[in-house]
Order: C-alpha cells, then sequence, then structure tokens
C-alpha cells in the first residue's frame, strides 16, 4: 500500500469536512504498534526517573535538590504519557500487556489506571468540548459564574489566572475523580476502582518510606528530602499535567459547545484541539502528546507515529486544525483571554462577561449547514 502522502488529495479548505471513518483511513499506513519499542521506552523512563531520584536525594545543596525534583516531576509525567497510551490501547500490540504496563508507569504519578480510563477514555475523548459531559477545563458561562458562591467565584479566578494548573489538578481532577472518589463524582461503583486506589497509595508509601530510610542511612533532613523528593516532583507533575491539558483545548479559536447536535456536526475530534508546536525539542520531550489533534482523531495512533500522523493531517485538511507556537506570552494571553464562555455566540469572555475571542456561531451554522 502506497503512503498517502503520494496518493491522496488534500481537502479544499471550503469544501465539507470529510467524515472521520475517512480521515482516520489516511491514518491506516501508520498506526502500526511496536511492542519493543514500547517497552524500550519504559525502561529508558524508569532508569532515568529511578536515576533523577537517586539524584535528588544524594546532593547536599537545597537548590540543586529543587532542581532535581522538579526534573524528577517532568519524568514521571513522561511515564504517565506512556501510561495514556496504554490506557488507549495504543501502546503495545498486547491489550493484557498495555492494561498492566499502564498500571505500572502510572504509580509514580499516583494515577489509578481505571478512573483515568473512564473520565479520559469515555467523557473526554466521547464528548470533548461538549458542556455538561466533558469535565476538563469546563467554562462556566457568566450567569453559571455569577451564580457560584464568592469562595468558588475566587478559586474559579485562581485556576484560570495561568498560574494555578497544578492546583486545579490537584483538586478538581485527581482529588475529587481519580482518589476515591465520592458516589457524587462517580456513581458507578468498580472493584477496580478502589484496588487502583490502594495500589497507588501503596506506591506513596512505599515512596516515602523509602525517603525516610534514606534520610535515616544517609544523616539527612527527613523533611528536607520529603519535600525535595516527593513533594516538588508531585507538585511540578501536576502542574505539567493540568498545563498540558489546558493547552490541548483552550484557545481562543477553539469552541465549546452546549447543544449536542450542534457540537458533532462541528466535527468536535478535529475542530476542538490544538497542535502546540514547541522548540529546543520540547514537544520530543513529551513523547509528541502536543501532536494532540492525530490523537483525537484516532486514539490507535502510537505516541511513536503521532508526529508523522499529525503532519499526514496538516498536509491534508490545510487551513482546519489549529496549530500553535507555545510562547509563555501567548500561554499568559490565552489565559487573561478564556476566562468564561458565551455559548450563544460561542466565544471567549472575561468575568464580566465581554467577548475577547472573534464569535464562531457562523462558523458553526455552516458546517452544520455542510454536514446535513
Amino acid at each position: 500500500m502506497q503512503h498517502p502522502d503520494s496518493t491522496l488529495t488534500p481537502v479544499d479548505p471550503h469544501a465539507p469536512m470529510p467524515h472521520r471513518k475517512v480521515i482516520r483511513s489516511w491514518l491506516a499506513p501508520v498506526v502500526a504498534r511496536s511492542t519493543p519499542l514500547a517497552i524500550a521506552l519504559v525502561v529508558l523512563d524508569f532508569c532515568l526517573f529511578g536515576l533523577a531520584l537517586a539524584a535528588t536525594i544524594r546532593v547536599d545543596n537545597i537548590l540543586a535538590k529543587v532542581a532535581l525534583g522538579m526534573l524528577t516531576g517532568f519524568i514521571i509525567g513522561r511515564l504517565f504519557i506512556l501510561g495514556h497510551d496504554a490506557c488507549h490501547q495504543s501502546f503495545t500490540a498486547n491489550r493484557r500487556l498495555n492494561t498492566w504496563l499502564g498500571r505500572l508507569v502510572f504509580m509514580p504519578s499516583l494515577t489509578p489506571y481505571s478512573l483515568w480510563a473512564v473520565g479520559h477514555n469515555v467523557v473526554h475523548h466521547g464528548y470533548t468540548n461538549l458542556k455538561g459531559f466533558d469535565f476538563v477545563w469546563q467554562p462556566h458561562s457568566l450567569q453559571e459564574f455569577r451564580a457560584l458562591p464568592r469562595w468558588r467565584q475566587k478559586l474559579e479566578r485562581l485556576y484560570r489566572s495561568g498560574w494555578a494548573p497544578w492546583l486545579y489538578y490537584t483538586v478538581d481532577m485527581w482529588w475529587k475523580k481519580m482518589y476515591f472518589p465520592s458516589r457524587k463524582q462517580m456513581p458507578t461503583r468498580r472493584a477496580e476502582f478502589i484496588w487502583d486506589g490502594v495500589l497507588v497509595s501503596v506506591a506513596a508509601t512505599v515512596w516515602i518510606g523509602g525517603l525516610a530510610w534514606a534520610a535515616q542511612s544517609g544523616g539527612q533532613s527527613f523533611l528536607t528530602l520529603l519535600l525535595t523528593a516527593f513533594v516538588v516532583p508531585v507538585l511540578f507533575w501536576k502542574a505539567m499535567i493540568g498545563f498540558v491539558v489546558y493547552v490541548h483545548h483552550t484557545h481562543v479559536g477553539v469552541a465549546w459547545y452546549q447543544d449536542k447536535s450542534e457540537w458533532s456536526a462541528a466535527q468536535p475530534f478535529v475542530s476542538t484541539t490544538v497542535h502546540l508546536t514547541f522548540r529546543h525539542g520540547i514537544g520530543a520531550a513529551l513523547h509528541h502528546i502536543m501532536e494532540h489533534t492525530a490523537h483525537h482523531v484516532d486514539m490507535s495512533v502510537p505516541l511513536y507515529r503521532l508526529k508523522k500522523a499529525q503532519k499526514l493531517l496538516e498536509t491534508m485538511l490545510p487551513g482546519r486544525i489549529v496549530i500553535q507556537q507555545f510562547s509563555w506570552r501567548w500561554y499568559f494571553d490565552t489565559a487573561r483571554r478564556c476566562k468564561l464562555y458565551d455559548f450563544d455566540r460561542l466565544c471567549w469572555t472575561d468575568f464580566k462577561g465581554r467577548p475577547t475571542s472573534t464569535p464562531l456561531r457562523a462558523v458553526v451554522q455552516r458546517a452544520v449547514v455542510e454536514a446535513a
């Protein structure tokens, strides 16, 4: 079979969006999974994690400990991305191996595998940017914001400031929805939810216990090690994942929807995702998780094929994919503009309801007509 780059013609930007099955067929030649490569990535990242953690413990300088703790947190993020693929069954060619590798690489991030699978695979991917379903960084309308208690309004302002993705992920995603969630947050009760919570609790206990042993045997302060070799890595990781899930779907050119038929007609697997590009190899260091459109089009594309798949989509769908070069100026401008959402005009607003992005109502209505 010839590579689609040489056999297919890019879709005219003004033509109707092809059906998702058609788009996924373009990616068929690049979705092959490699079990040896996947295992090699797991071994590599666990070695890096062990080395970074050991270095954090061994160095004496407190600033070096903090810096190495942050590096450890970044490597936890890399391990999590591998687990994310395993949870999608796109990492290796064996379903059972994916499941157990996923649980293994999720342990440093203290992520319960089964609860992540429900919230991410079923809810987020099934209903990306559909209000009332996708809870990840779901924006409030002006009316909803004004109806919140004063303390919750202040918390929302903090979440949307650009400085607190770590707090948002820790509280609203991990604590509420993944770590022994209440019946209000997770009405469905499964034994695996409990056991996965126990598993990550054991992982945290072993980690902290190991630091206590290292402190005693090395004559160090246990509190210092706890902060630099556990708290700092975990908080850095939570800031990293909170940032990643924010920039994946928050952009002035990306819409949120409250009408399911309108959302469906807008081809959300393409239009609600952002391809954030980086310099200096940062995208590769993040296992190409920022090539996010390809991931939402076809979750079976392994992370080690995402760069090629994303390039193919951008070739075939010129002008349809939101591509953004990362800069801190762009990020904080996005945080400044994307506070609340006007679901009638389909535009972002500030906390007073004043529009901060171009309304997308006309664009979406045209897509609905084309899809009819």
